[in-house]
């Protein structure tokens, strides 16, 4: 783009926004790079807040912008977006030039994350560095706003790109692991957090690196020339750090990434959860607050109902691409985290605060004080409010893999089969310092199971993912120590520690202000889970009786569903087996209502037997987690009174005959809610008024049933009276105006019993006629008729004559069964 010649610094931003809709997405990136080429960085500063917003969308989720989430690599505009917002791309680059000459940006406070936002409003600095020293409240405006620096805004905007609501154009839509959303999460985690080598310098600085923001002060501005107490009140153990650690400013971009993915992405949950975490000391805080603002002459305008707890109201549901990333950030932070070097890794904490270097002890502090407690709230809404379907899958395996950082280590283990894995005895620690990641999720979780249908392939697969998981060799052992050691006798916690030492630390930097290094095993997990639950949590043990009890219920429901899977599957094998290739000649059984029964793909045979092998395999799994051994297993399904025998019968959903017929139970409407039992759903209405089938022509269908019906009610009486006749030509008539199928009674799902079905006339029925399986076979016919030398006519008589003697063969057939 040629250079506009600038009487205003404006002019380059409306050009910019006339380009925008009249250019190709190419050709404003090629006019984008030249800008930031060209122009002095007093200008770019003026367009960057557009260009954000015109690339990532409007906080407000009105303008979608270059919809990221929705690109995928068959997009022409997919490697263009990619090469423009890579880390050493063009954006990039504009933003280490504004972040050069300091400028800030502000985002207003009410588009934080709910948490955040709840508590700027209850007057209590929030406990993430990157909103310290940051709030402001400009004269003459009534809103607070949050300064970010150029990176800081960048990543903030393309942080709520994830979780605002994606309008979808028509038209088949690609994977969400396929996006350029998700690829460019991965390329920033991969150049921000490198798991080899350091994190790459800016090109701009002659040092090497952008130098980090400077500090600014923790007062805020009143307005109205006001001179009285902070706005917000610090957390009383907070003390800001003025002067950051000098070694820890060349990793400053990788905390601010991590910090800012953390919050906007995993820093909610309910109101509950909410008023839960807080602790004394914020409350505390908080008093101090409305104390001094109710001495105050004047007062800053505050959202209403600000002060109580009650403000914090975030309607939170994460959809599944926001959790496929989250995944990604675990494991990352899993691989970055177990990529110190093995000097770090066997060198003693002091050793670490002494010798590291600050990416080397980020790695170590990493996902202890950046992820845990957030990513624990997050997957507990997450189990908590999730559809009890199939798309849970994403949240488990994004708790699978928290809970296994031995998987991320780069070795790769060839020695050892998969399910003879031993969890390295190195990683107890992680265990004990997690022990809520693996006890109340596992607990929340086999709540979420009994409520599954677990015939359903996808749902035995979970099941069986988290007891493949828990099954490995020493994991349940290292998880029943840490609730030994949190069990123990209350003689080294006598009150709750400081909240400043159990989450992450309050000053500019995490290396800034490490927390003390705690020897006692049983300090860190009662720290851990008081930290998490509270001090007055009445804590579940995972191998405890009223747990086993549950896990006991949900073997009960394994059984019952593979026994369910079974049945089905052999009934589908039986059926495929009836509709051969014979029943194309009319020779095989047809089953007019086998497109009614409910059936789902995940319901197939080939599933139904996947469905087995996984209940199978995890009831053996949580045999080897809970220590059952085979008699009690085999009592356990004695007393089921699931059995061979009455197999058939307890196929159907428990009733009780009224009445009207059948009644449903609780147990039995509880069946029907998990898809443990089925009623056998056909069509039992006229059979020449069902629906047209796929296999059918709709206006055959439609003529032929004219012509039957004109037929029938010409030469109805005819018909009944040859149906009516006792000797053999009454049954050949039988045979071709009735429909056997009529007579055997189906049990009924519970509903009002109507008036009684009236006995069917005779007829015929001309319908099959219409199927396109019967048209193909008249036409092979005709053909091998035509080779023949067969004229139409004769063709047609040998067909008559040929359903004729099938219709004797069967009548005769039949009787001779009826004489056996």
């Amino acid at each position: 783009m040629a250079a506009p010649t600038l009487q205003q610094p404006s002019f380059l931003l409306v050009n910019l926004k006339a380009d925008s809709s009249t250019k190709t997405l190419l050709q404003r990136c090629q006019d984008l790079v030249k800008v930031i080429d060209e122009y002095p960085a007093k200008e770019l500063h003026l367009v960057f807040p557009w260009l954000v917003e015109s690339m990532f969308g409007s906080l407000d989720g009105v303008l979608a912008g270059w919809n990221l989430r929705l690109l995928h690599p068959r997009s022409a505009d997919f490697h263009i977006v990619l090469e423009f917002l890579h880390p050493n791309g063009p954006l990039m680059k504009l933003v280490y030039k504004l972040q050069a000459e300091d400028y800030k940006y502000e985002v207003p406070v009410h588009h934080l994350p709910g948490p955040v936002k709840a508590s700027i409003q209850e007057g209590v600095l929030p406990e993430c560095p990157l909103f310290h020293n940051k709030l402001q409240l400009p004269p003459g405006h009534m809103t607070l706003n949050v300064a970010f620096n150029p990176f800081e805004y960048f990543l903030f905007y393309f942080a709520v790109c994830l979780i605002a609501p994606k309008v979808c154009p028509p038209g088949p839509q690609g994977g969400s692991t396929d996006s350029a959303y998700f690829v460019l999460v991965d390329t920033y985690l991969k150049y921000f957090l490198p798991v080899e080598g350091s994190v790459p310098p800016s090109p701009l600085d002659p040092r090497g690196s952008v130098s980090a923001p400077s500090p600014r002060s923790s007062g805020v501005s009143l307005g109205h020339g006001v001179h009285g107490p902070s706005l917000l009140k610090h957390h009383i153990f907070h003390q800001p750090s003025v002067n950051a650690d000098p070694a820890a400013q060349e990793i400053w971009r990788t905390e601010a990434l991590l910090q800012m993915f953390v919050e906007v992405w995993l820093h909610h949950y309910s109101l509950e959860m909410y008023q839960k975490l807080q602790s004394p000391q914020v409350k505390l805080a908080l008093l101090q607050y409305r104390l001094s603002m109710s001495s105050m002459p004047c007062h800053p305008h505050v959202p209403p109902g600000s002060g109580t707890l009650h403000t914090y109201q975030e309607p939170f549901q994460p959809t599944e691409e926001h959790v496929l990333v989250v995944r990604l950030l675990v494991k990352h932070l899993h691989a970055f985290s177990n990529s110190q070097t093995p000097e770090q890794l066997t060198a003693s904490p002091s050793a670490h605060h002494a010798h590291a270097s600050p990416l080397e002890e980020f790695k170590r502090v990493v996902v202890q004080r950046f992820v845990q407690q957030k990513l624990f709230l997050f997957l507990q809404h997450c189990f908590g409010h999730w559809p009890l379907d199939a798309s849970f899958r994403a949240v488990l395996e994004t708790w699978l893999s928290y809970i296994q950082p031995w998987r991320y280590t780069g070795e790769k283990i060839h020695l050892q089969p998969e399910q003879n894995r031993t969890v390295p005895d190195t990683w107890e620690a992680f265990v004990q310092e997690n022990l809520l990641m693996y006890t109340k999720l596992f607990q929340m979780f086999l709540n979420r199971s009994v409520r599954t249908d677990l015939v359903n392939v996808k749902n035995a697969l979970m099941v069986f993912r988290v007891s493949k998981v828990f099954a490995q060799p020493s994991l349940a052992d290292m998880v029943q120590k840490g609730e030994q050691l949190f069990l123990e006798p209350e003689h080294v916690l006598h009150h709750r520690q400081p909240r400043g030492h159990l989450t992450p630390s309050h000053g500019g930097s995490y290396l800034s202000s490490r927390q003390r290094v705690m020897t006692d095993t049983v300090f860190r997990v009662k720290s851990h889970v008081y930290a998490l639950e509270g001090q007055d949590c009445q804590y579940k043990q995972m191998f405890g009786a009223e747990l086993r009890g549950a896990v006991m219920k949900l073997i009960q429901i394994i059984a019952q569903a593979r026994h369910t899977a079974k049945k089905i599957s052999d009934h589908s094998s039986e059926a495929a087996a009836g509709r051969s290739f014979l029943s194309w000649f009319g020779v095989g059984s047809h089953d007019p209502n086998h497109t009614f029964t409910g059936a789902e793909p995940e319901e197939s045979g080939e599933c139904l037997k996947k469905t087995h092998e996984f209940l199978d395999r995890a009831l053996e799994n949580l045999c080897l987690i809970f220590k059952l051994n085979q008699g009690q297993l085999t009592q356990l399904m004695s007393n089921l009174g699931v059995s061979q025998e009455d197999g058939d019968r307890k196929l159907l959903p428990d009733c009780v005959q009224g009445e009207e017929g059948p009644v449903l139970t609780e147990l039995g409407r509880r069946q029907i809610i998990s898809g443990l039992r089925r009623f056998d759903i056909q069509y039992q209405g006229d059979p020449e008024l069902q629906p047209i089938r796929s296999y059918e022509n709709a206006a055959l269908v439609r003529l032929l049933y004219r012509l039957s019906a004109l037929l029938n009610q010409r030469l109805g009486g005819h018909m009944s009276a040859l149906c009516s006749r006792p000797d053999f030509l009454g049954r050949l008539g039988r045979h071709y105006l009735t429909n056997p199928e009529s007579s055997l009674k189906l049990r009924r799902s519970p509903t009002p019993r109507r008036a009684p079905d009236r006995s069917r006339e005779p007829r015929l029925s001309l319908r099959p006629l219409a199927s396109y399986r019967t048209l193909l076979l008249l036409l092979l016919l005709y053909a091998l008729g035509a080779l023949l030398s067969f004229s139409p006519l004769s063709s047609t008589l040998l067909i008559l004559t040929g359903g004729l003697l099938h219709g004797l063969l069967v009548t005769l057939l039949g009787d001779k069964m009826k004489t056996q």
